[in-house]
């Protein structure tokens, strides 16, 4: 058996098991990719929330203040009522058109000038309440939409990772630690090589060297989506903790990040900027210089210097922070 294990793949096989390797790292990267587009919308849900409590908020300020002056319309409507019968003027008040009452306000002889001053203060206010409601009501909307595409697209990760275990499992056990057994030595070599290599950008200054540092520290871990630290990384969540090491703040999406920073053309990269991939974008790494990257590539892979290429997700620019 021993034998038969260690003797050399027949040429057919070894192409099946390539085949099936190469389908199951595009089924990796489109995991990925899904797994960013999810953060893309986790880091808007996040917006929108925010909004919507603040919205909320203004919205039951604006409630406690109506009801106050509810009041004291109510105090103004007893003193009429205890005068004599409700003017026409009070009558327009309480009618479901307050532009009306605006705009006969001022001819309010019945009441003082305090008094009117109150009434059109209610009015708006009112008013004011009631275009908040609706706004209130339109950011639920889109914290809804937004929930609803953060759960599709992991989904859709998750459904992609399934896929490329159901198709590991048609092999045989042989070929499966065949499989692993090389995607395990191909990673070794990387992190081996990027380890080599690291002390060659330990040297840059500023914000983009300190953030250079803090990822070089990171080389070997794991890659996870939604992970940032600190023994597993996605793209994103790893540029976000190197750039936190150097007082940066930006949020746990690569197209999010896309918009801080000042817009870097291809020849004018300089090590610490970071390089954006996909369309629409799903990877950023830190660029190193000379062609190399600092990057978390994917489901699969490990933390590593890599050429500033992503293969199929095409290099969208550069932000320098």
């Amino acid at each position: 058996m021993a034998i038969a294990l260690l003797s050399p793949t027949p040429a057919n096989a070894a192409q099946t098991l390539a085949e099936v390797a190469a389908k199951v790292k595009d089924l990796e990267e489109q995991a990925t990719t899904a797994a960013e587009n999810a953060q893309a919308a986790k880091v808007q849900l996040g917006k929108l929330k925010k909004t919507l409590d603040s919205v909320q908020q203004q919205a039951s300020q604006q409630g406690a203040s109506v009801n106050e002056l509810h009041k004291s319309i109510g105090v103004i409507a007893a003193d009429q009522y205890k005068a004599g019968p409700l003017s026409q003027s009070l009558e327009l008040l309480f009618s479901s058109d307050p532009a009306l009452y605006l705009s006969s306000a001022g001819s309010l002889a019945a009441v003082t000038r305090k008094k009117t001053a109150d009434l059109k203060k209610f009015s708006v206010s009112t008013q004011r309440l009631n275009a908040t409601t609706f706004t209130v009501s339109d950011k639920l909307a889109l914290v809804k939409a937004a929930e609803a595409k953060f759960t599709k697209q992991l989904a859709i990760a998750n459904s992609k990772l399934k896929e490329a275990e159901e198709l590991l499992s048609k092999l045989t056990a042989a070929e499966r630690e065949r499989l692993a057994k090389l995607k395990e030595d191909q990673e070794d070599n990387d992190q081996q090589s990027s380890l080599a290599d690291a002390g060659k950008y330990a040297g840059v200054s500023g914000r983009g060297g300190i953030a250079i540092k803090y990822g070089l520290a990171q080389i070997g871990d794991k890659y996870v989506f939604g992970a940032a630290g600190l023994t597993y990384w996605d793209c994103s969540g790893l540029t976000m903790r190197a750039f936190q090491a150097a007082g940066v703040s930006l949020p746990h999406s690569s197209r999010a990040q896309y918009g801080y920073g000042k817009a870097i053309s291809r020849k004018d990269l300089l090590p610490g900027d970071l390089v954006f991939f996909g369309k629409p974008i799903s990877h950023v790494a830190i660029y190193l210089g000379g062609d190399r990257m600092l990057t978390a590539p994917r489901t699969g892979s490990r933390v590593k210097i890599a050429t500033l290429d992503m293969g199929r997700k095409p290099y969208i620019g550069a932000r320098r922070l």
